[in-house]
């Protein structure tokens, strides 16, 4: 089995020293850095880079620089998929976002994790769990995504949190670690 192999069935897998992998990052960020030197006004050009680089993108999305990610095949995103400046999805497996996705400024997404086990961490291993996000999700700023986490449709994470368990359908979660704070109710609807 290639380390790449281990990465996509969510295996520890030998990251920074396989050079497949490494090849691999390194084009990637070759694309990100070409998208993030893009002019605001080259829309077209922006969108074409993304549908290079990304797993599955659908008609209208929107990602404002500067952007990375690790990979980019792992990353899929629904209609209507907007992310403000500094995102960060390290997907060394799936990332999925639904349709309506909203992400603030600085906020990450990241299923990759290492042992806490200090011989096996320093010699460059780790695991990747993916990420799925659903339809009609609003990330405050600053919120962080950890490994294998799922995050329902219609559910609010307010800024600064740190995702580290599953979110539920219709809720405002919020904290560090980020925990349901109450549902989302018809009265949300009509404030501001």
């Amino acid at each position: 089995m290639t380390e790449k192999q281990k990465m996509l069935a969510g295996l520890i897998y030998d990251a920074n020293n396989d050079p497949d992998l490494i090849q691999e990052r390194l084009r990637c960020k070759e694309r990100c850095y070409d998208y993030n030197q893009l002019r605001p006004s080259e829309v077209e050009q922006q969108q074409q880079l993304i549908r290079q680089l990304f797993g599955k993108t659908q008609t209208h999305f929107s990602l404002v620089a500067p952007f990375w990610c690790d990979y980019g095949y792992n990353i899929e995103i629904g209609e209507n998929f907007y992310a403000n400046h500094n995102c960060v999805i390290l997907d060394g497996a799936k990332v999925t976002f639904g349709d309506n996705v909203f992400i603030a400024p600085d906020c990450g997404f990241y299923t990759a994790g290492h042992p806490l086990d200090v011989e096996r961490r320093n010699q460059g291993l780790e695991y990747a769990y993916p990420i799925t996000v659903g339809d009609n999700v609003w990330f405050g700023g600053g919120v962080k995504v950890m490994p294998g986490v799922t995050i329902g449709s219609n559910s609010v994470i307010a800024a600064g949190s740190i995702v580290t368990t599953d979110i539920p359908d219709n809720v405002l979660a919020a904290g560090v670690p980020c925990r349901v704070i109450r549902p989302l109710t018809e009265q949300d609807r009509h404030r501001t």
